[in-house]
């Protein structure tokens, strides 16, 4: 008795150009939260009290004071204060985001 032969089941599909365009459009979609959250160098750098100053339009000893209160997310680096700049900007429009509860914000003293 001989065994059957196997068959090659193979499927062809035929897509228009307007229908590979549709799903390059939503393939984009979905990635781009993905390329928004990687680690870019520039959005995730650590800048001084300086630069956090300038770039929300403070004045130094007004970030100062917000270190002094832990009212805004900081790191200390070898005894000066240092901002992660993602998470300034996190801060600035959520500062009871999820993302910043590793610094341990003391949400009374904002005012």
């Amino acid at each position: 008795m001989s065994k059957p032969k196997k068959q090659n089941k193979s499927m062809k599909i035929e897509i228009e150009t307007s229908d590979l365009e549709k799903i390059a459009e939503m393939v984009i979609e979905r990635i781009k939260p993905l390329l928004a959250n990687s680690h870019d160098s520039t959005h995730s750098e650590l800048i001084t009290v300086k630069e956090v100053a300038r770039y929300i339009k403070e004045k130094e000893s007004t970030i100062y004071k917000k270190v002094h209160q832990r009212t805004i997310p900081f790191l200390k680096t070898g005894g000066s204060s240092r901002f992660r700049k993602k998470h300034i900007d996190i801060w600035l429009h959520n500062p009871y985001h999820s993302d910043l509860d590793i610094y341990k914000l003391n949400h009374n003293g904002r005012g």
